[in-house]
């Protein structure tokens, strides 16, 4: 599937502003200026660009506890991303919701969230919604691989075959569940495990952007159709830790610099369109140095907001079904 000219920018313009804002978000962390966990998206850029580029306004994606890639690709604006992250007033969330629970209904971002494999049921919800409304939308739930050995997910996928739902499972193999490997616990193949259920699978190379959004429309297309839901098992790779104190020491530093050289989305992406003659350098050169200062200003402004008034500390918590209210 060829993408045009500018959605090849816009691909590289997003990718590029997850890989600058989890940057940024790293070195706050590092800092002590991130009140609460990090689970950083470095290295998985191609898949969040890829699925949200083949998702229009109207659909809604569900996220997991590294969600930033997912909130910048589906639209969530920098500035509060990064202020909600450091549990500021102008967050997008009001500061409350912090780096695992980002959500901007506006956009069609209906939340990341914390617990594993929490995502997939509500994204059944959504594509619920949308099936009954006739809507049209459909609903993406990513999950890491980890999710796949919950419940919750399996119940998901049997769900969704059954009631015939417009809901795509979108699962990131980034070969490691926190310290342990992916092949060590899961078993079997996550493909058949989803095409037990009947449904439509695939596995993806998450590395390679044009993969993904080529996998990601054709399922769309399916949803929209009315021809169910599909699985679409994305091989990909983290760079960081699971989490913001991880000192990641079960992989070598070989390892990891062969990673970083070699399997970087990012880079393969920019040689991809250089070297093929679709943008050029120059181009790639000023949307670095732009992104660069959009996240810079995000930052700044983040250190200097405001702190959340602690009389709303119960606002948008608590819900109240009293009359009136």
């Amino acid at each position: 599937m060829q993408m045009s000219r500018e959605d090849l920018e816009r691909a590289y313009r997003t990718m590029r502003t997850i890989r600058a804002f989890e940057t940024n978000v790293h070195v706050e962390a590092q800092a002590g200026r991130v009140p609460g966990s990090t689970h950083l998206y470095a290295g998985q850029e191609a898949v969040a660009t890829g699925v949200c580029m083949a998702l229009g306004n109207g659909d809604h994606i569900v996220s997991t506890h590294r969600g930033h890639g997912h909130s910048i690709a589906k639209g969530c604006e920098v500035g509060p991303m990064m202020a909600e992250i450091l549990g500021k007033e102008s967050g997008t969330c009001k500061g409350k919701g912090g780096s695992m629970h980002i959500a901007d209904l506006n956009v069609g971002m209906l939340g990341a969230n914390g617990i594993v494999g929490g995502g997939p049921p509500l994204a059944c919800g959504a594509a619920l919604t949308a099936k009954t409304l006739k809507t049209g939308s459909v609903a993406v739930a990513f999950s890491g691989d980890g999710a796949v050995n919950q419940g919750t997910t399996a119940e998901s996928l049997n769900l969704a075959m059954v009631w015939n739902l417009p809901v795509i499972f979108v699962i990131e193999d980034n070969g490691w569940g926190e310290a342990t490997s992916s092949e060590f616990a899961t078993a079997g193949d996550i493909v058949m495990r989803a095409q037990g259920y009947g449904m439509a699978a695939e596995l993806v190379d998450g590395l390679s952007l044009s993969n993904v959004y080529e996998s990601t429309s054709a399922a769309v297309t399916r949803a929209r159709a009315g021809e169910g839901p599909s699985l679409l098992h994305m091989k990909t790779e983290r760079f960081y830790g699971h989490f913001n104190g991880d000192v990641d020491t079960y992989r070598s530093e070989e390892s990891k610099r062969v990673q970083r050289h070699e399997r970087d989305c990012l880079t393969r992406l920019r040689a991809t369109l250089i070297k093929s003659g679709l943008i050029e350098e120059g181009t790639l050169d000023a949307i670095d140095a732009e992104v660069e200062d959009a996240i810079d200003a995000a930052v700044k402004a983040a250190r200097a907001a405001n702190e959340p008034d602690p009389a709303t500390l119960e606002t948008d918590v608590y819900v109240s079904y009293a009359e009136g209210n």
